[in-house]
């Protein structure tokens, strides 16, 4: 029996608080393993409000979207390089 076939018979013989426990358990541990996820999961809440000069930009960059102004990645890629 692989480890995976003994992981889901016992997840089968397990309570439903012992189940919630055990993922939860689970979740932590991965988490654990990625730096990335943690500082995300434990950053701050962005609370300032959004400049009115950032606004602007976002609304222009969505126009230029709209009218087919755009470069491929590869070539932002390579101008930027």
């Amino acid at each position: 029996m692989t480890a995976k076939e003994k992981l889901r018979q016992t997840i089968e013989e397990l309570s439903e608080p012992e189940a919630a426990a055990t993922l939860s358990y689970i979740a932590e541990r991965r988490r654990e393993r990625d730096p990335l996820a943690e500082l995300l999961d434990n950053a701050p809440e962005d609370d300032e409000p959004t400049p009115d000069e950032e606004k602007d930009g976002v609304r222009e960059a969505r126009a230029e979207i709209e009218r087919g102004e755009t470069i491929a990645l590869d070539r932002a890629r390579r101008e930027l390089a």
